[in-house]
């Protein structure tokens, strides 16, 4: 929020009495939940609540949820590793909270400004996205749709098997760690800063930022996925799901 004080607690507290089920509850940030969420909070005194308490309060009773970027989402850096503060992602916090309320997920670290207007325009437009254009990590197909490696301008190395060695060769970067072949976002269409370029275009491997996996799947981020054979690189979904499944 740009305001804070005071006067932003009255807004959310007549928010939660006043326009039930009538707001859009944007969240931004991993939700701290350990030792009851006393790592995150707002206010102070009797005003004072945990990111937490505020996540359920406000989640439960909102038309629909949107988590923008990928701590929000999906956890990200704050719950990678020991994630010591008990980092986790919106969709978590609901699920073990029995909240049902709809949501959104709009990862990128950071998101695309655009996968969120565009978001937020089709809901004040025709109402929450449908089940089936989300995808099952509740992301917007129409900017989650594709992998990355599908619209890449590199492409056509990789199908010729010529890899770049070193930063700056021409070539894939699949070999410097490129997370694009297992990364749905349409950054090489939509590209970054008014359309001036992007990771790939500016030499640099995808790191794949808008998955559930960043960045502790996809560490080191600057090596070759060793266990991914080419060229079918999709069975790497395949097989995370056979390991979970057991």
């Amino acid at each position: 929020m740009a305001g804070s004080g005071k006067k932003v607690l009255e807004i959310l507290d007549e928010t939660c009495e006043k326009l039930g089920k009538r707001y859009v509850l944007v969240v931004e940030g991993a939700v701290p939940t350990a030792e009851q969420g006393v790592y995150g909070g707002m206010g102070t005194g009797e005003d004072e609540h945990t990111m937490l308490e505020w996540l359920e309060l406000l989640g439960r009773d909102a038309m629909v949820v949107i988590a923008l970027g990928t701590c929000a989402s999906f956890g990200g850096i704050p719950a990678a590793g020991e994630n010591p503060t008990g980092c986790k992602s919106v969709r978590q916090v609901f699920e073990e909270k029995k909240i049902s309320t709809p949501l959104v997920n709009i990862p990128g670290c950071p998101p695309h400004p655009d996968w969120f207007v565009g978001t937020v325009a089709q809901l004040l437009a025709v109402g929450p996205p449908k089940p089936e254009e989300l995808d099952e990590h509740l992301r917007p197909k129409m900017f989650y749709g594709r992998l990355v490696h599908e619209n890449c301008p590199r492409r056509a190395y990789f199908d010729e098997g010529k890899f770049a060695k070193r930063f700056g060769d021409e070539g894939c970067l699949y070999e410097l760690g490129c997370k694009g072949p297992l990364t749905y976002a349409d950054c090489p269409l939509r590209l970054w800063n008014g359309g001036a370029n992007w990771c790939v275009g500016s030499g640099s491997p995808c790191i794949g930022c808008c998955e559930p996996g960043f960045p502790d799947m996809f560490s080191p981020l600057y090596e070759k996925i060793i266990d991914v054979p080419i060229p079918n690189i999709g069975q790497f979904w395949v097989r995370k799901s056979g390991e979970g499944s057991g």
